[in-house]
């Protein structure tokens, strides 16, 4: 029963992509309407079964779907696993999918593209499916290299834009720097254990002493793939410029599901990772230096969905922060609630942008929370989510990887801490110029400004409730709760025995002080942000803005594009001219061109014989039937 659920769950989605897909230029939207969320809605209740099945028995599983290849000592089985870590992941896939495939109803109904969106929509579902099921590298490897595939479709989803189809090749390309790295973290995996499934390599990894130069390379190279995916310095480039595509994509795709590709994938290796301390430097280097440059970044933004682009690059810093240190559960927990409130906001911009017929310069809103109740309330409800306000989900989830960054180092808790002060501006001085203030929009913008559909507003209103209350799901002893998401994620890391750093070295008197210094100073930020945005109305309008060599250095985000242009890309076409000049030109083309005139030479030379004298060719045929027999007789 439970092999034919977990095989279900995946093909549902491909279901849709193969019927979408197929006729996508004759189907009625009334039934791609149904198809396309009506797939994901399947899977999400398939694998809620599975949830609580597994709540029953609480044995993980390995399910064999079918013998895939066998290549000399290589024997690779299509095989889904059932454990707590995967089951989490596909509950938000699914869960999170089905409710953004419903926004999108109301969001693409006027777009020429629904059919399609919804077939490719579908696809990248199933891929995600597999990268979380997966009980081997290389299932997890053809999702990994799926979504990639997806978020270049969707991303260049409206193609006739050529800035759009620029994008998605940034992302595509960017991407295969890191699946690079990905793909050699494989090779090495298997030279080294004999095996790409979890379990044989888990079991052999576990008695190796941590600090071995093999398990360094191979946890480097895998991090190498997690740094592309989740765009971490210096692969971060990509998913500012993926907002090109439709805003359900950027809330599926580049907030809730492919972007946390890399920290699912490090917290499946987490036995591979805490044998290899240097990694998990380099990881938390690169994390911090994450989190609290995209966060810089996005204080001087204005355009609403790259400011939630580079938030997201620097909320996955901090699970990434909190991976380095041992922190897997702080991580998927803040992996979790991340989906939700992310999830949210990108919605809500969609709303927003809905409303003003493509609108996203926040300098150009205002007041619109008078017309846009809902969307308003939701809005505000992520904003104080991911500003880490109590009661609501990023506030339980921040602070674990606060504390845990605390345990292990002070100046990591600093940085962190500036970067959740940097993540309250920036939402704040988001939600002010949109919300508040005098509408600063066109008259016809004015004049058709109106609340979302149902079928848009109603996943919002459910996102908010998940914000709102998915803390609950980890509430710490401090608190008096039980850490359930913690109690049901421990058997997947309870063999990273070579944990470097203890997590219980914070008494609770010192947790309940850091989270009230981190709280009195997120509040002042948000009063302050209020008082310049709102009351002085500083900010509304592009020349109230003083701006100095600073500002516009964060404001053109540290020129890191132009300095990959200067030093990586023009370079590259520099010698891919000149190779194509003297290799391609020089020398292959005329080599070939060489034995093309040489048929044509010969050619033009043996047509003569062509005479049309009828005597002629029969002299010829007497004549070579001579010669076949004189060959014949000397021979």
């Amino acid at each position: 029963m439970v092999k034919i659920l977990i095989t279900l769950i995946p093909l549902f989605p491909l279901f849709g992509f193969l019927f979408l897909g197929a006729g996508f230029r004759s189907l009625p939207r009334r039934i791609v309407s149904v198809t396309g969320p009506g797939t994901i809605l399947a899977s999400f209740l398939l694998t809620l079964i599975l949830f609580f099945d597994f709540q029953r028995n609480g044995i993980p599983q390995i399910h064999l779907i079918f013998n895939w290849l066998t290549v000399g000592p290589l024997a690779i089985g299509f095989e889904f696993l059932t454990d707590p870590l995967s089951l989490l992941m596909m509950l938000i896939v699914t869960g999170v999918g089905f409710l953004i495939h419903w926004y999108s109803v109301g969001y693409m109904k006027d777009d020429p593209g629904y059919n399609r969106f919804f077939a490719h929509m579908n696809l990248f579902v199933f891929f995600m499916l597999l990268l979380v099921m997966g009980a081997n590298y290389l299932i997890m490897f053809i999702g990994w290299e799926g979504v990639g595939l997806c978020s270049y479709l969707l991303i260049g989803f409206w193609f006739r834009n050529q800035d759009y189809n620029n994008a998605a090749k940034k992302a595509f390309i960017m991407n295969r720097i890191g699946d690079l790295g990905f793909l050699l973290g494989m090779f090495l995996l298997f030279t080294t254990f004999g095996s790409l499934n979890f379990r044989e390599i888990f079991e052999k990894a576990t008695p190796m002493e941590a600090g071995e130069p093999v398990m360094v390379a191979i946890t480097l190279l895998l991090f190498i793939g997690a740094v592309g995916k989740s765009a971490q310095i210096p692969l971060y480039t990509w998913l500012p410029d993926a907002m090109a595509g439709p805003t359900p994509v950027s809330a599926l795709i580049h907030a809730a599901t492919m972007v946390t590709a890399g920290v699912y994938m490090v917290a499946r290796s987490n036995i591979l990772y805490v044998l290899s301390p240097v990694t998990q430097i380099v990881m938390g280097s690169v994390a911090l230096a994450t989190a609290i440059f995209a966060a810089s970044i996005a204080l001087f933004q204005n355009d609403i969905k790259k400011i939630l682009a580079y938030s997201t690059i620097s909320q996955l810093g901090y699970m990434f922060a909190a991976l380095s240190v041992g922190a897997f559960t702080g991580a998927m927990f803040h992996l979790t609630t991340h989906a939700f409130f992310k999830a949210l906001l990108f919605l809500g911009a969609g709303s927003v942008i809905h409303a003003l017929g493509g609108e996203q310069d926040i300098r150009k809103m205002g007041g619109l929370r008078k017309n846009m109740p809902a969307t308003w309330w939701t809005f505000l409800i992520a904003t104080l989510a991911i500003s880490g306000i109590p009661p609501l989900s990023g506030f339980f989830s921040k602070d674990e990887i606060l504390i845990h960054a605390l345990d292990h180092s002070a100046w990591m808790w600093f940085i962190l801490f500036i970067g959740a002060l940097m993540t309250a501006f920036y939402m704040f001085r988001l939600l002010w110029l949109t919300f508040f203030g005098a509408f600063r929009g066109t008259d016809d913008q004015r004049h058709h400004l109106h609340e979302s559909p149902g079928v848009m507003t109603v996943p919002l209103i459910l996102l908010a409730i998940l914000t709102a209350f998915g803390g609950f799901m980890n509430i710490p002893g401090i608190f008096g709760g039980n850490s359930l998401l913690a109690q049901f994620l421990a058997p997947v890391f309870a063999g990273s025995k070579y944990h470097p750093m203890p997590v219980t070295g914070i008494s609770h008197a010192t947790e309940w002080m850091i989270m009230g210094i981190t709280l009195v100073a997120v509040i002042a930020v948000i009063a302050w942000s209020y008082h310049h945005f709102v009351k002085r109305e500083k900010g509304f309008l592009p020349d109230q803005v003083h701006r100095n060599f600073l500002v516009n250095l964060i404001s053109q985000k540290y020129y890191v594009d132009e300095l990959y242009e200067l030093i990586i890309v023009k370079p590259l076409l520099w010698l891919s001219t000149i190779l194509h000049r003297i290799i391609e030109v020089g020398f292959i083309d005329r080599i070939v061109n060489s034995f093309g005139n040489l048929v044509i030479r010969t050619g033009n030379t043996l047509r003569f014989i062509q005479t049309g004298n009828v005597g002629f060719y029969m002299f010829i045929m007497i004549l070579g039937i001579i010669l076949m027999l004189f060959l014949n007789i000397l021979i």
